[in-house]
């Protein structure tokens, strides 16, 4: 088998953990994640399913569609992890193994986790999802994108309000959203200035 020399095996074995993580995420993120949140049905009946406990979707379940999203969701890692296999045996695995106990980890809240400030902190400075960051997505599937780091959150948003602008029903009912909302906004506007004219 050819492999890629990058130095030392320690050095090979980080840069083909750090390539399945961080490039494994972007693509989990963007080729499956977003494309389900703007047009798919199945991450959202699965994964942002109110009526299920989301520790139990990510760990214990056996259902297939849940199993289903999951995989379509590590597919992205798997392939990098066959290829950085040329970096690193080692790396890759290792890629994959992180990449699990992060899946675990993320969805502890749940069961009452709650982040340390000092690591909260080391996370923030990385980028890294905590299990508050992901319980953030699971209670509004709009916010708190990227399975392992933060920063691929702002970009995924505007992917998917892009993707949704181009579908003519989505466009208008994104523009009754936005009417309603801002009728409601100039109503509260209105109530609050006759409230202070009352009590002046």
């Amino acid at each position: 088998m050819n492999t890629i020399s990058l130095g030392s095996p320690v050095f090979s074995a980080l840069a083909a953990t750090f390539i399945v993580l961080l490039v494994g995420d972007f693509a989990s993120t963007f080729l499956y994640h977003v494309p389900q949140h703007a047009w798919g049905k199945l991450h959202l009946r699965t994964h942002h399913d109110k009526r299920r406990s989301y520790w139990d979707h990510a760990v214990l379940s056996r259902d297939p569609q849940v199993l289903l999203d999951g995989l379509l969701g590590a597919v992205p890692y798997l392939a990098l992890a066959v290829l950085c296999s040329r970096i690193s045996i080692y790396g890759a695995v290792a890629g994959l193994l992180l990449g699990q106990l992060h899946v675990w980890w993320r969805h502890t809240t749940e069961l009452g986790w709650r982040t340390p400030a000092w690591f909260v902190r080391v996370a923030r400075g990385i980028g890294l999802v905590l299990p508050e960051d992901h319980d953030g997505h699971h209670r509004n599937p709009e916010i708190e994108f990227g399975d392992i780091f933060r920063f691929y959150d702002a970009p995924a948003r505007a992917t998917i309000a892009f993707c949704r602008s181009l579908d003519p029903k989505r466009r208008a009912a994104a523009l009754r959203r936005a009417a309603v909302a801002r009728r409601r906004e100039a109503a509260a506007s209105m109530k609050r200035r006759k409230m202070v004219k009352q009590t002046s």
